[in-house]
């Protein structure tokens, strides 16, 4: 399955939606399927994942990363068998799920040639139907607006 079907390189998934407010920081979320947060949670947690609808905090500065439509079951950074890129500050900072590219593939290939691949070889290998974004990334999309978003701040700071 193409989970990334169409994707440029300059744009993310169309069907992104934002749904309700994490109960924590009140920021906007979006939804993400139950096999993407069963797939991610800590085995012993499994069970009371089992159950509910699921939505994604993107809040870089708030702990919850998954909260259920009843607001009676969330999801830390502490409860997932992975570190997720937008809730995290030091390296490694996950950009790439499918294919393990982070920050600082970013910046060394910015350091050492003045621009980087990482979302042309992330792009080529969609094309190719390798993906799994819809399961592999915490957030439950393809990575690629997140990636060039990263790759446009991580160039600007390496201008200054």
């Amino acid at each position: 399955m193409d989970c990334c079907p169409t994707v440029q390189v300059n744009e993310t998934k169309a069907s992104l939606q934002e749904t309700d407010r994490c109960e924590r920081c009140d920021g906007k979320g979006r939804a993400v399927s139950r096999k993407t947060v069963l797939l991610m949670v800590k085995p012993h947690l499994l069970e009371r994942a089992m159950s509910g609808s699921y939505t994604f905090c993107q809040s870089p500065d708030c702990p919850i990363v998954y909260f259920d439509d009843t607001c009676d079951r969330h999801f830390t950074v502490d409860d997932l068998r992975l570190r997720v890129g937008p809730k995290v500050k030091d390296d490694p900072i996950p950009l790439c799920y499918c294919f393990g590219f982070d920050e600082s593939h970013v910046r060394e290939e910015i350091a050492q040639t003045g621009h980087t691949t990482v979302p042309e070889q992330i792009s080529k290998l969609i094309r190719e139907g390798l993906c799994a974004c819809d399961t592999r990334n915490p957030a439950g999309v393809c990575c690629l607006g997140e990636v060039n978003k990263a790759v446009k701040r991580i160039a600007s700071l390496s201008i200054s």
